[in-house]
């Protein structure tokens, strides 16, 4: 799987991983090129970065979680990072689910970012049945990746200790809004942030910055997450 690697210029003892998916038409390049590792590196956070050219051939031949494990994680891993986050964007957001609900333990956190979820068809079923909550999917077919994502994501308790925590983010007008807001309403709502805006880097940038902000990679895991109890979902500008 191809990589981009940028280490942080000091690295601290308490080494985070973060790689990042992108969606389905763009390349680990273009995720470089309009800022999201900058963002970090303007922050100064101790984060290695991974970008990976996670392209649509992985999601279609089922083999993405297998090759990022095999080529990403597990490398990471032997090489003493103990935290590794997730940051998917569009595509790259079911494919950040996708490793979760195979290998949850790896994962310490994932951010999504306007994440594609299913066909607006599959979609639509969700909406219609009136959520998540009350969506009765029929037997699943064993090439649903879509529905079977879904299910799992109804079936799961976010908060649990044995899930990463997940932190989503969209745009109001996004064209993929109708996927994230059911997603939605399986976080915390202090979880969830939105802004003004479309499927489009300029969102998906607010979006990760407003993430940056809220120190979601601090070590002290008890103090950040009372830090997001009983806040609300945030509605930014930019």
């Amino acid at each position: 799987m191809d990589a981009i690697y940028d280490l942080a210029p000091e690295p601290g003892t308490d080494r985070i991983m973060l790689v990042m998916l992108p969606g389905a038409k763009a390349r680990p390049q273009d995720l470089v090129r309009c800022g999201f590792v900058r963002a970090l590196r303007e922050r100064s956070l101790p984060i290695d970065v991974v970008v990976v050219g996670a392209h649509l051939g992985y999601y279609l031949g089922r083999s993405l979680g297998k090759h990022l494990r095999h080529d990403i994680i597990a490398p990471a891993r032997a090489r003493n990072y103990q935290r590794i986050w997730l940051m998917g964007i569009s595509l790259g957001g079911m494919g950040s689910l996708i490793y979760t609900r195979e290998h949850a333990a790896d994962i310490e956190g994932v951010i999504l970012l306007a994440p594609f979820l299913g066909a607006r068809g599959t979609i639509a079923e969700v909406v219609h049945a009136g959520g998540l909550a009350r969506w009765q999917p029929s037997a699943i077919e064993p090439d649903d990746d879509e529905r079977r994502l879904l299910a799992w994501i109804k079936a799961c308790q976010p908060a649990g200790v044995a899930l990463p925590k997940i932190y989503l983010g969209y745009g109001t007008h996004d064209r993929f809004a109708a996927a994230s807001r059911i997603l939605a309403e399986r976080l915390p709502a202090a979880k969830v942030v939105t802004v003004p805006g479309g499927h489009d880097w300029a969102t998906w940038l607010c979006l990760w910055q407003h993430f940056l902000d809220q120190e979601l990679f601090s070590g002290d895991k008890e103090k950040r997450a009372s830090a997001y109890d009983g806040a609300s979902t945030a509605a930014l500008h930019p």
